[in-house]
């Protein structure tokens, strides 16, 4: 009988064991079979995939580092989430330096910036913008004031003044998706610029409104109406070193307005001026010439008497809106944060210099980690597909806070960037897959967590680069890929 049960209990451990290579060549052969496709052979690809003990499922490449694209961004915001904590909150100060009397500020009003990327936002995690106001405007009131003989000072300290990050390509700078941190933002550092036509086709196109208002800017306008009633054909520049923005290009005649959202470089100014106007209409005055950078001279921090302060929403809110819609903006100002908290200095140096000290905390060696930025935008960032997998394995080891950084991530069907991915596949076996998507010009990658129907976890990373087809070519075959995870 003895014998007999040994021999179950090895027949059991053969059987499983042959069930683990079965699935590790399922997935390894549909791997093989990429080797082969000419669309894949011609690029640069890394794959990987492990299971929870730590054992290769599946590799191609797995030791060579590659562009990522916004799968970048699942180091920031799970970084962000096990370091800083779910409940975190980014804090925004009203102060004032001078004296009150008789209800009249002689001095200057300050909005210290403490780094809220949710600030005046749209987005439906933020805090409505007239609420957030309405609480400064509180404060002053509580304070005793009626009227500011100064300025209005948007204090953006909190980070070093890097809004526009080194790394990136100048192409980038003016769409939204190229809006960099600040220590004081508005709007997620963006603008809306309302455009009108004034006549027939060749006519100049006229700027009907903007919003938010930042003084001082200058707005170059090429843009003239042309023929029909599809959208514009508008480009838009924008540097942070001046206070200058050039439009180019057409808005359709057949349409009576056309509104164009581009990144803003200087937020701060934008939310002092937006208050501003919004004291204003509350009978509060202040000096309209706050935005002269000659006007006013900036005093330390601890000069400023702090009357009131405010809230962003908690983390995990931020970093589910971060990773659903892979949202840049909040990506870098998690990143850099991570550098302001750990560090004391809110910048891109330290940031590098703080994320790579918690991996090697996490036991991670950097060979084939490289972080620039925190959103993947970045053509200097280079991560290899073991790092990825090992990376997403320590995170779920002793993390309390892993779970909610899990949920985050976009699950094909779902809300967010995978919503299209897999659309024939099993809606029961989509669930299973929690990934981030990352895309650039000739990049496409996927990275993330795949849970396995026996039990247990996959984690995975296939990031493709350098590849000369169209993206919509090479999307198929990534996706068979992803489904071999889930079958």
């Amino acid at each position: 009988m003895k014998q007999a049960a040994v021999f179950v209990t090895l027949l059991s451990l053969m059987l499983s064991s042959m069930d683990g290579v079965a699935q590790k060549n399922n997935i390894q052969k549909y791997v093989d079979q990429l080797k082969k496709d000419t669309l894949f052979s011609n690029s640069v690809v890394g794959i990987m995939v492990t299971d929870e003990n730590g054992k290769t499922v599946a590799s191609w490449n797995p030791d060579m580092p590659l562009l990522t694209a916004s799968t970048m961004k699942t180091i920031s915001t799970g970084l962000a989430m096990k370091v800083l904590g779910p409940d975190y909150r980014f804090r925004t100060k009203v102060g004032y330096t001078g004296e009150i009397r008789d209800g009249i500020l002689y001095g200057d009003l300050y909005i210290v910036g403490g780094g809220d990327p949710t600030l005046g936002s749209r987005d439906t995690v933020a805090y409505p913008v007239d609420s957030v106001f309405g609480e400064w405007a509180k404060a002053i009131s509580l304070a005793g004031i009626t009227k500011i003989s100064g300025n209005i000072i948007g204090d953006d300290r909190y980070f070093e003044n890097e809004i526009v990050p080194g790394s990136w390509a100048i192409s980038n700078l003016g769409p939204t998706f190229g809006s960099g941190p600040s220590g004081l933002s508005f709007m997620e550092n963006q603008q809306e610029f309302r455009f009108t036509h004034s006549g027939g086709a060749g006519s100049p196109a006229v700027i009907a409104g903007v919003y938010p208002v930042i003084p001082g800017l200058t707005i170059r306008n090429e843009v003239v109406t042309a023929p029909g009633q599809r959208g514009s054909g508008t480009d838009y520049r924008v540097t942070e070193l001046s206070r200058t923005v050039k439009f180019t290009g057409t808005i359709p005649q057949g349409r009576d307005t056309v509104t164009f959202t581009g990144s803003a470089k200087f937020p701060a100014v934008a939310c002092a001026e937006e208050f501003r106007k919004f004291l204003k209409q509350r009978g509060v005055e202040s000096n309209p010439l706050a935005y002269d950078a000659e006007s006013y001279c900036v005093v330390p921090q601890d000069q400023i008497n702090i009357i009131g302060e405010t809230y962003s929403p908690e983390l995990f809110r931020i970093v589910n809106v971060t990773n659903r819609i892979s949202n840049n903006f909040y990506a870098e100002t998690l990143y850099k944060t991570l550098g302001k908290e750990l560090t004391g200095v809110g910048s891109y140096d330290s940031s590098r210099v703080a994320v790579t000290r918690l991996m090697s905390s996490m036991g991670l060696p950097l060979r084939g980690f490289s972080q620039i930025d925190g959103s993947g935008l970045s053509r200097q960032n280079y991560v290899s597909a073991r790092f990825f997998c090992n990376y997403f394995a320590k995170l779920k080891e002793k993390n309390d806070n892993f779970e909610l950084f899990f949920e985050s991530l976009p699950q094909p069907g779902g809300p967010g960037t995978l919503q299209n991915v897999l659309s024939k596949a099993n809606p029961a076996d989509k669930k299973r897959l929690h990934a981030k998507s990352g895309s650039l010009s000739s990049v496409r990658c996927y990275a993330g967590y795949a849970e396995r129907k026996n039990g247990g976890m996959y984690y995975f990373a296939i990031l493709t680069n350098n590849y000369q087809a169209r993206t919509a070519q090479m999307q198929p075959a990534i996706e068979g890929f992803l489904h071999e995870l889930i079958k």
